[in-house]
């Protein structure tokens, strides 16, 4: 598939989810690659891959594991001291990072699962594949073990939940969002997924993961946040914000009710914040770190440095 077909497909949400996208984008830069012809001018071959990664990274600018991905495949590329050995350098990172993003699930949930002890009990909040992933190792690990599921409105993702814990014959309590604090005495240990995180280690994530990591904090529980690395989110060291997606009043409250309230506004943010005082460990793929480490995930594990970003928004400015 081209440049431009993965482009329009990540643009039209044909190609959806941050490990899809990550890993479509980087297929598709390698995949160009081939069709560059050898000039044996490596400086050509760079600015030409780096017009095909700004193409991509103008299709969704605030995504998060679209950057992380073309910045890890890009970085050698561009420090190359030949075309071959730039072309080499491409194909090599491109092939290592979509191994590395589809086997990170299992080694997060190993290492998750290493945190959960034998007669624990879980909250978690939505659908996390990572927090499922380490709950669902632990049982296999024969820990015994139960679960406490929200029901994650107004979309009601809890149900997927539930249905993926049964399948695993884990003993698990389907509960309502506003019962978090009551339940939470019953609860060992919180561990819920990420959609990204900031370099101050903050984690923005499902609406209502907040409440949950406050009533924890309160209650003395520890939170544990499981997340692939490609979500941690380089442009807030720039000190850019990231953008809390609002979902329409109707899923909340009925058109045909709503009518008949002209005084009554609807707010559905769809992500909340956790601020990292509230958050114990966050694991990932490429090991388990205090919140206040987030920085040196996107410094020495992503290749994320001043002006690596300032050359992302210059890619993008011109897109």
């Amino acid at each position: 598939m081209s440049i431009n077909d993965t482009a329009e497909k990540i643009i039209s949400m044909e190609i959806r989810g941050a490990g899809k996208i990550a890993r479509e984008a980087v297929s598709a830069l390698r995949d160009h690659a081939e069709t560059l012809p050898r000039t044996g001018d490596v400086s050509i071959f760079i600015r030409e891959m780096d017009q095909a990664a700004g193409l991509l990274l103008a299709t969704r600018p605030t995504a998060v594991s679209l950057p992380n991905a073309i910045q890890i495949v890009m970085r050698d590329v561009r420090s190359s001291k030949n075309e071959e050995a730039a072309r080499r350098n491409l194909r090599e990172k491109a092939n290592e990072f979509i191994w590395s993003s589809r086997t990170a699930l299992d080694r997060i949930s190993v290492m998750g699962a290493n945190h959960i002890q034998d007669g624990s009990v879980i909250m978690t909040h939505c659908n996390s594949s990572a927090a499922l992933g380490s709950i669902i190792e632990a049982k296999r690990q024969g820990k015994d073990i139960e679960v406490y599921a929200t029901e994650v409105r107004p979309w009601n993702q809890g149900r997927i939940t539930i249905k993926t814990l049964n399948d695993h014959e884990i003993p698990t309590t389907y509960i309502v969002d506003s019962a978090v604090r009551t339940m939470m005495k019953e609860v060992d240990l919180v561990i819920v997924g990420a959609d990204a995180i900031t370099v101050n280690g903050a984690v923005v994530n499902k609406i209502g993961t907040s409440q949950i990591a406050l009533c924890a904090h309160e209650a003395r529980k520890n939170v544990i946040v499981t997340a692939e690395t490609y979500k941690f989110a380089p442009r807030t060291i720039l000190g850019e914000r990231i953008q809390i997606e609002e979902r329409p009043q109707n899923e909340v409250l009925p058109d045909d009710i709503a009518a008949g309230l002209p005084f009554v506004r609807v707010k559905n943010p769809v992500f909340d914040v956790t601020p990292a005082e509230y958050i114990d460990l966050i694991i990932t793929e490429a090991g388990a770190i205090p919140p206040h480490l987030a920085y040196t995930i996107m410094r020495e594990y992503l290749g994320w440095g001043l002006d690596e970003l300032q050359n992302q928004f210059l890619s993008l400015e011109k897109h």
